[in-house]
């Protein structure tokens, strides 16, 4: 009976180390399924910019990349928010702030990227200094980018905004002095690249021209942006010190990627911590 009982006890526990080692191998399993990773963007530049200089140097780091590309500026936090995605790229810090206060959502920037700038774009005027008077100009109907549009009209020299303006928020209400007498038409953003065929001038941001096949370099001006405007590696608050989080900031901090910026985004604003480097 004692030998029975004996014998029993053994194949008790060579049963149980032989689960213990399978859960072993099921935890590394589970590790190795933490390097793949979904990476979320809208069609366009900033998906570009994850496939080109983002995936393959997380690739060299062992992940496993995908990236998913969006229509709209919505679905992409959603998805993050949801953990249908990891990171995403194409929001600048404003509009991150703005969403996840309205859709109660803990969200991080963890650093920002170079990003298409707005212009200033005539199929009339080959300069700014060409402007005639009472010119119509195309602007933004939103809020954010129509005071990015008063900022750059200001910066070369055509209207002056009231000094006491908040310069983030400033609107066609804020003007004080308009040099040229430009005629604002406000419209929806998307808009903005076929207005150039009603209007003198149309102010595009960076995103809606690079859509439109337009050429950056063609602007009369571009947007000194402040880096507000942008646009930010995002990911969930709960996941900003993650390996992949300090994965990501480091590749787009790496020389490696400003390379890749140089030779094919060509026209984009750099941040200021590229730029002070």
């Amino acid at each position: 009976m004692k030998k029975i009982l004996l014998t029993a006890l053994i194949l008790v526990l060579t049963a149980a180390l032989a689960a213990c080692g399978g859960g072993d191998k099921e935890a590394g399993k589970d590790a190795d399924d933490d390097k793949s990773v979904k990476l979320g963007g809208t069609a366009g530049p900033y998906s570009d910019m994850l496939k080109q200089a983002i995936q393959p140097a997380l690739e060299e780091k062992g992940y496993d990349v995908e990236i998913v590309e969006f229509s709209d500026y919505i679905q992409p936090n959603i998805a993050l928010n949801n953990g249908d995605i990891d990171a995403n790229l194409f929001q600048h810090s404003i509009y991150l702030e703005n969403f996840s206060r309205e859709n109660d959502m803990e969200l991080t920037g963890l650093i920002a990227v170079p990003t298409a700038p707005m212009g200033i774009y005539s199929n009339k005027f080959k300069s700014i200094e060409e402007i005639e008077d009472g010119a119509t100009i195309a602007i933004p109907n939103d809020p954010v980018n129509a005071a990015r549009t008063f900022l750059v009209l200001q910066d070369h020299g055509l209207i002056e905004l009231d000094p006491d303006s908040e310069p983030l928020t400033v609107s066609e209400k804020d003007v004080k002095s308009n040099v040229k007498n430009l005629v604002f038409q406000p419209i929806e953003a998307g808009g903005l690249p076929r207005a150039l065929e009603g209007s003198d001038l149309s102010a595009v941001p960076g995103n809606f021209a690079l859509a439109a096949d337009m050429d950056l370099l063609d602007a009369l001006v571009l947007e000194n942006m402040p880096d507000q405007y942008r646009n930010n590696v995002v990911v969930t608050t709960a996941n900003k010190d993650t390996q992949l989080a300090k994965d990501l900031v480091e590749i787009v901090e790496a020389p490696e990627f400003e390379a890749i910026i140089d030779k094919d985004f060509v026209g984009f604003g750099k941040p200021q911590w590229m730029e002070n480097r």
